[in-house]
């Protein structure tokens, strides 16, 4: 489905003392850009705020005047875009992920929602978040406009007065979706949370891709067996010079029309069989020698 995204990345950030806030980072990544991986495929992406440096290409703009709250900030995005769907987001959503995204952007098309205005995301809490929804544009410009008319101007509005009038949807969110990061607390509870075991290799992979502009599926457990394998059956530092050897071999592939998940577990595959035999091998000597003591 064909969408265009807003981000509102202009607000105060006066319970962290006025700090840039979607340049802080989680997990080495500026705010801003963890939520715009989340949409990657938008037709057209405007963020509104000062401009900065971002991981990829955006439409920049700003309410007028700056500083006038997220309804204004929100009909400034609006003016750029021409989708007949808009997803809009809050800039401090450090865990906010591309399933996330597609359960919003499905719900307002799903057939057991017709003439539905959007979807909102719905904390764990019961909490709507409508900084975290998809809305079609249409009904959204019209309760925009009447706000307008009826207030003589969307500045100091707050987004209830907006959203109360449309028929919108809710989509439960996963534990950690809808977290944002409105205070220091909240800034290291996500930076501690990233970190936990439970979560750590996934984020740390999300992220690498990410750096390296690679869209791949990376079979964890596969590589982590091939690591394994290389380091007891070869030597400890065999695993990462392994991994990479087999990376390097994946891409090649790839570059010849393979496709590169299958590449990857094939080049992994011939590299654990590999660290087998030669742990076998070594078993082998070993006891021969022993039988020959």
């Amino acid at each position: 489905m064909s969408y265009d995204a807003i981000v509102l990345a202009g607000g105060a950030a006066r319970r962290l003392g006025g700090a840039d806030k979607p340049a802080l980072s989680v997990g080495g990544r500026a705010l801003l850009d963890r939520v715009l991986d989340a949409c990657p495929d938008a037709r057209t992406t405007v963020v509104v705020g000062d401009r900065r440096a971002t991981a990829r290409p955006v439409h920049w703009t700003r309410e007028d005047p700056p500083g006038g709250g997220p309804v204004a900030a929100l009909d400034a995005g609006l003016r750029r875009t021409t989708a007949e769907l808009v997803l809009v987001l809050s800039a401090d959503l450090p865990f906010l992920d591309r399933e996330t995204v597609r359960a919003l952007l499905d719900a307002p098309s799903a057939p057991a929602a017709p003439g539905q205005d959007g979807a909102m995301l719905r904390d764990p809490d019961g909490r709507d978040q409508p900084l975290v929804a998809a809305y079609r544009v249409e009904p959204l410009r019209r309760e925009i406009a009447l706000l307008a008319a009826e207030h003589g101007t969307l500045t100091g509005l707050p987004l209830r007065a907006l959203t109360a009038e449309l028929d919108l949807a809710r989509v439960t969110s996963r534990p950690l979706a809808s977290f944002d990061c409105d205070t220091w607390d909240d800034l290291a509870a996500a930076r501690a949370r990233i970190r936990e075991h439970g979560s750590v290799l996934e984020q740390w992979i999300t992220a690498v891709k990410t750096e390296l502009g690679i869209d791949l599926t990376v079979d964890t457990k596969t590589l982590l067996d091939l690591a394994r394998d290389a380091a007891h059956g070869v030597a400890r530092p065999a695993a990462p010079l392994t991994t990479f050897l087999v990376g390097y071999a994946a891409a090649h592939a790839a570059a010849t029309g393979a496709d590169p998940a299958q590449a990857v577990a094939e080049a992994s595959r011939k590299a654990a069989d590999l660290a087998l035999r030669w742990a076998d091998e070594a078993a082998a000597d070993s006891a021969e020698q022993n039988g020959s003591g």
